[in-house]
């Protein structure tokens, strides 16, 4: 066996292996699939000891900077954002930990997009140049409908006029007037009796201690089926009665948090965090313009979990949809990089993290742009051929891996 299948192997070991199986499957897709689900392994490879590349103020990163950690979602406010979107390995870390992920991911899908590579480093480029703007400027913005524009503007308008039954008729099925998670096998799994009592009696002692304890009235759950890197880890999907069955229930996610896969190349002095998912929780309040709805850390089963409104995996670009117009492309990436800015000036002074005056000046100096690209760009080899031995192994032996 491969070192690179016995890095994922390993890191991957005691996760759900439904779920873990589906993991094996979606990174043999292609090489961006395979990036999305071995964050660790790129830390694992990142040149720690090359100043040039790690010379950057320490901010609060996502940790798993890609281009399908970008989307949409409904605020507490309720009003609908294009932000960050997942959190599982923040961390406080030089910033261009997070820059280089993001740049090697439009590298590496710039393949599965048919992107011309000339094309790809442009667009790479252009996001940089806006991340460095974005912070001179040393004020944190958002975007939302008003602010949006392009593929981004595209993707927010139906989502803000999306009324709550049409979600919940995406997601669920009336039985005798009530409704129940679909078990379709792509977005949920069925749970044994056993684990779904459990779930169901959790909520239940949510409920007790919320204001409102009858909003939090279990209805159905499942097992969610979401991303790829955290495939296998516990989370379900849980419906409860809301504001009233069957067409105001809501939607929910939990999902458990576990140490992130940067946690042994930091050398900096992290917070002391109450468990993983205060950790998660905490980074994306600091980030975000507006948290998501319910978020919230818990502990089930004596393990932290992670509770929050369940956003639709619909809410995320199509890059696909570029049709072979590069300027829409070169609108999200622009986007992109401001939303990045925004999140570090966002949570500069916190906890460690380096001051607006730093961000500012950070912006302002931009010969840490060519090292860190030319970075991304040799490393998208590294990638595809992580992913060639990958793919020949699982085409070999992979459904023996978690037998």
């Amino acid at each position: 066996m491969s070192a690179v299948v016995d890095s994922i192997l390993n890191y991957n070991s005691g996760r759900e292996k439904e779920r873990l199986t589906l993991k094996h499957q979606a990174m043999r897709q292609d090489s961006f699939a395979f990036m999305r689900g071995t964050c660790h392994l790129y830390f694992q490879d990142w040149p720690a000891s090359d100043k040039q590349l790690n010379d950057s103020p320490l901010g609060w990163i996502s940790g798993d900077l890609h281009l399908e950690n970008f989307g949409c979602y409904k605020g507490e406010n309720r009003l609908v954002y294009f932000d960050l979107n997942d959190f599982d390995e923040g961390i406080l870390a030089p910033s261009t930990w997070e820059l280089g992920r993001w740049l090697t991911s439009i590298l590496v899908a710039a393949k599965s997009l048919r992107i011309p590579k000339e094309d790809a480093r442009r667009l790479c480029q252009i996001g940089l140049n806006s991340y460095s703007t974005a912070l001179q400027s040393g004020k944190a913005k958002w975007l939302e409908r008003e602010t949006a524009k392009g593929m981004i503007r595209d993707l927010l308008n139906p989502l803000t006029l999306r009324n709550r039954k049409t979600f919940l008729d995406s997601r669920t099925k009336l039985r005798i007037g009530k409704r129940i998670i679909r078990i379709d096998g792509k977005r949920a799994l069925a749970l044994e009796p056993q684990e779904k009592m459990d779930v169901m009696s959790f909520i239940k002692e949510y409920a007790r201690l919320q204001p409102n304890p009858a909003f939090y009235k279990p209805l159905d759950a499942v097992r969610r089926i979401a991303g790829t890197g955290s495939l296998g880890v516990k989370r379900y999907a849980i419906l409860v009665e809301g504001h009233g069955s069957p067409d105001c229930n809501y939607l929910l996610d939990l999902k458990e948090a576990i140490p992130g896969a940067l946690k042994p190349y930091v050398k900096n002095r992290q917070p002391k965090w109450g468990s993983e998912a205060q950790r998660v929780v905490s980074v994306q309040r600091r980030s975000q313009a507006i948290s998501p709805a319910f978020l919230t850390s818990v502990t089930f089963q004596n393990r932290p979990f992670v509770l929050k409104g369940l956003q639709p995996t619909s809410d995320r670009l199509v890059l696909e949809k570029w049709n072979g117009k590069i300027k829409r492309l070169e609108s999200v990436i622009q986007s992109m990089g401001e939303v990045v800015a925004w999140s570090h000036l966002r949570s500069g002074g916190q906890s460690g993290s380096a001051i607006a005056d730093d961000w500012i000046m950070f912006g302002c100096y931009r010969d840490w742009h060519d090292p860190l690209l030319k970075y991304a760009t040799n490393y998208v080899s590294k990638i595809e051929s992580d992913w060639k031995k990958y793919s020949k192994e699982y085409d070999r032996s992979g459904k023996s891996w978690i037998a």
